[in-house]
């Protein structure tokens, strides 16, 4: 039996350890990656902790030992037998979103409905995930994983693996801004804009032709990067000032407020700042929710109808909408190469759930991408 070299969890909060495991091997739907590149996202130091079951009981993992590692990008090696339009040898990024494929929601092409959904190589969102879990076991801190090929996006050779190994994050932006109906010449508030999900949903309303983008954000320094990036569209606003976030928005858009707010906080944001920035939608507005605020919201709901507003929340995004995001940026309209890659050997994995861990993330905003490399 052919094996590789996989880190693994064998405990929550234990380190990852590597072991040699067998090679997945294709189903006749199925293929077979090669992995170029890996994303570690900031949340998985959270994930492998000790805190996750007691957090996060709606959030199941697969059973340990287990293979994480969200976010794919690399070669395809193998393919069964029943797949015709993927070749070995092509360069793909793997959407991590799966289904159990047999619900009335997988056979609407709706599997983000799914009640038995998972995220290969990070969690589940119900009691029913880990049948898939035992299906598709192998995240990408491993050299091989397995994945159905409807999962994969081929990639131009204009994008590097390691900027394909960021769609996650991206795509999760993408999903929100198209959920929110933005159109060109429209304008966009991104809560929390200086983070790893920020910061991708910046690039992708730049990409689809936003002609104001807000930022909100604490750091000052971080938000004169994003304000670099586009500064005759982007304007920011940190919220260590003294304005408040409603005016301020409404007086960058001629006093109506803005078209869409994205809400892209991280956990351990308070709720009252997702309450700031929905004051500065416009009648009619749309707010749609992808950040992982804990709190729970109390909402306005008399100012909510009296302004007509939509809203609503969001999660991962499609095989389809990746296709879109690279089609962008072999076009050279989504513009990937503001990311600084601090990459890591898979030996050295467990540095990089430390690094995460200790903050690296948060003080190097989401221009920083960390990435394994087996």
């Amino acid at each position: 039996m052919n094996t590789m070299l996989a880190a693994r969890l064998h405990e929550p909060g234990g380190k990852l350890h590597l072991d040699n495991v067998p090679m997945p091997v294709a189903g006749a739907g199925d293929v077979v990656v090669q992995v170029e590149a890996c994303n570690i996202v900031p949340n998985l130091a959270n994930v492998l902790s000790a805190d996750w079951a007691a957090m996060m009981k709606y959030l199941p993992l697969p059973k340990l030992p287990a293979i994480f590692g969200l976010d794919i990008a690399g070669v395809v090696h193998a393919v069964g037998q029943h797949v015709h339009a993927i070749k070995p040898g092509e360069r793909v990024y793997v959407n991590p979103a799966r289904g159990c494929g047999s619900c009335r929601f997988c056979r609407a092409g709706e599997l983000l409905n799914c009640e038995s959904f998972i995220y290969q190589g990070y969690f589940g969102r119900g009691p029913l995930s880990q049948a898939v879990f035992d299906r598709y076991p192998t995240g990408g801190l491993a050299q091989y994983s397995l994945a159905p090929a409807d999962a994969l996006v081929k990639l131009p050779n204009t994008i590097t693996f390691e900027e394909a190994s960021r769609f996650g994050y991206l795509g999760t932006g993408y999903g929100a801004l198209k959920k929110s109906g933005l159109k060109p010449a429209g304008s966009v508030l991104i809560n929390g804009v200086t983070g790893t999900l920020g910061v991708g949903t910046v690039l992708l309303a730049l990409a689809m032709g936003a002609a104001r983008i807000l930022g909100v954000a604490r750091n000052e320094t971080l938000l004169a990067r994003v304000k670099a990036l586009a500064p005759g569209r982007i304007e920011t606003l940190s919220t260590q000032s003294d304005n408040s976030v409603e005016a301020w928005a409404k007086s960058k858009t001629d006093g109506e407020g803005v078209d869409a707010v994205i809400d892209a906080l991280p956990p351990r944001a308070p709720a009252s700042a997702q309450l700031d920035a929905m004051q500065a939608l416009r009648m009619g507005g749309t707010w749609v929710d992808v950040g992982g605020v804990a709190d729970d919201l109390v909402l306005p709901n008399y100012w909510m109808k009296s302004r007509n507003v939509t809203l609503t929340a969001g999660r991962w995004f499609t095989p389809d909408d990746g296709r879109e995001m690279a089609e962008m940026a072999r076009g050279g309209t989504l513009d990937l190469s503001v990311f600084e890659h601090r990459r890591y050997r898979l030996a050295d994995v467990n540095d990089a759930v430390a690094a995460l861990k200790a903050g690296a993330a948060t003080d190097a905003g989401g221009f920083t991408n960390f990435v394994v490399i087996p």
